[in-house]
């Protein structure tokens, strides 16, 4: 494990060391590109991760995806149980606050009353460090998308990532699972996830 926490940390430094100003504009170009994607006009229920830190930005995406009315879900970390819960959101300026490792997330509130099952997902939109163009993925090493993936095979999988985050080829273990398809803000990598 020590080579991947290597390259993770050398891949999310690149990340970090993109201005604020190239972080919006390829953000703004990502949106663009995942907004126009079929999977997305073809999805309901859509569960996407709120972007922290130097993450692509999500919450205009978030927006959009709301204002076409679509159903939205953002995680929420339970640590203990090492799971992601699914809360469905409406309102993310009022709904969202500073949760685990200070990400935005769902407030407990909201999470009593809007808790959704796993399976009603159609597309899940995912975070990572460090991806290859086979459809590889490395999370933070919490392993936490990487189970939700496990119990939902027919959901489809997008991830969000800025070119310095592609790597030629990861070293993937059997649990790590592949994704269907990765929008940069050059290009939509499609992948086959058998």
């Amino acid at each position: 494990m020590t080579g991947h926490n290597t390259l993770r940390k050398e891949i999310l430094a690149k990340r970090d060391k993109l201005s604020p100003l190239q972080r919006r504009i390829n953000s703004e170009k990502i949106a663009a590109s995942l907004l126009g994607l079929e999977e997305i006009r073809g999805s309901s229920n859509i569960f996407i991760y709120v972007s922290f830190r130097s993450e692509v930005d999500t919450l205009p995406i978030i927006n959009s995806l709301l204002e076409q009315g679509k159903n939205i879900s953002v995680p929420l970390t339970r640590v203990s149980e090492k799971r992601l819960e699914i809360v469905a959101i409406q309102d993310p300026e009022n709904e969202l606050a500073p949760g685990y490792c200070n990400i935005p997330e769902p407030k407990e509130d909201l999470a009593a009353t809007k808790s959704l099952q796993p399976e009603t997902l159609d597309l899940i939109i995912l975070p990572g460090s460090v991806f290859d163009e086979r459809g590889g993925r490395f999370g933070y090493g919490g392993g936490y998308y990487d189970r939700l993936l496990a119990t939902i095979p027919a959901a489809g999988r997008l991830a969000l990532a800025f070119e310095v985050q592609l790597v030629t080829k990861l070293n993937l273990q059997a649990h790590d699972q592949l994704l269907d398809a990765l929008v940069t803000e050059d290009r939509v990598i499609r992948t086959t996830r058998k």
